[in-house]
């Protein structure tokens, strides 16, 4: 029965996905209405995080990011449900991409580490990369628990040719050997195992940061871009995507420092256009560690 109904919810989703734009965020306001302004999902969770993100700002103005990152929220949902029908011309079309570090270092050949935050629509850039660039796009990315789900979602992710790479085997893939340079990118803004995690603090609080991303970029000693990803203000559905340059040589910087210049860029990204996160993210649910060992705070000598 559960596989029954896990079918027909995919089957309409894929209906969905056959919508106009224009219906799409239409639906997209039921929804949201449906979800915020009657259901109040996690706004105990959204407005705890915005008010400990953004001490000096007054209520109103918190209410104000909330309001406008409610309908981000559900337009991500609706504009990734429609991914799995998108045409490759209509998507390259929501998007502008700065590709000039790309291009630089793909005309060398290497390989580039990319590591990003949930903002904007990821999964849409995911998608849109893998449209437009010569590169091989590599998505580190948490399996689904439903297989069925997860199937019907890796078909989206990968139709134009993504690699999507599980978590637990991350390290195994970064260095496995394929035919062309590839982007490995991690989306690392997730909260960690705090015994594991770098500590820093990012957005006024104590946070711990997935050291995976670094761990990976120092074993290829491949250069290390930060990748954002902004709203256009003006046209719905629409993005700009840019990257800037951490580093070149991983194996010579200091423990962490790739993790901190990442949360910095982010930060800095978050603060530009606070809607454009992921804020009802449970991001802080662990506190930090006392006593931590070197690996989790930042060095400032050279790793070995």
């Amino acid at each position: 029965m559960k596989t029954l109904s896990t079918r027909l919810l995919l089957f309409f989703l894929t209906a969905i996905s056959r919508l106009s734009w224009k219906n799409l965020y239409k639906l997209s306001d039921i929804f949201r209405f449906l979800i915020f302004d009657i259901g109040h999902y996690r706004k105990e969770v959204i407005f705890s995080n915005l008010r400990n993100s953004f001490p000096t700002y007054n209520d109103d103005t918190i209410a104000c990011i909330a309001r406008r990152y409610y309908r981000n929220f559900t337009d991500i949902i609706f504009e990734t449900i429609k991914l799995r029908s998108v045409s490759k011309n209509d998507l390259l079309g929501r998007f502008e991409l700065e590709t000039e570090l790309l291009d630089y270092y793909y005309a060398q050949q290497k390989n580039v580490v990319v590591v990003s935050g949930h903002l904007g629509n990821w999964e849409m850039l995911n998608l849109f990369a893998s449209a437009k660039l010569s590169y091989q796009i590599v998505v580190v990315y948490h399996e689904l628990a439903n297989e069925i789900f997860e199937d019907w979602f890796k078909k989206v992710r990968t139709k134009f040719g993504t690699e999507m790479v599980p978590m637990k085997e991350a390290m195994v893939r970064a260095m496995a050997p394929r035919e062309k340079p590839f982007l490995f990118v991690l989306v690392n803004d997730q909260s960690p195992s705090p015994d594991k995690a770098y500590w820093t603090n990012f957005l006024n609080q104590d946070t711990g940061i997935f050291r995976g991303g670094e761990l990976i970029a120092k074993r290829l000693n491949a250069p290390v871009l930060y990748m954002g990803i902004l709203r256009d203000e003006h046209k719905r559905g629409h993005y700009r995507s840019y990257f800037k340059l951490i580093t070149e040589n991983p194996k010579q910087e200091p423990t962490n420092m790739i993790l901190q210049s990442q949360i910095e860029y982010l930060e800095e990204d978050i603060k530009r256009q606070p809607d454009n996160w992921l804020w009802s993210h449970r991001r802080w649910k662990h506190s930090r560690p006392q006593n931590l060992p070197p690996f989790q705070l930042r060095q400032d000598t050279k790793s070995e």
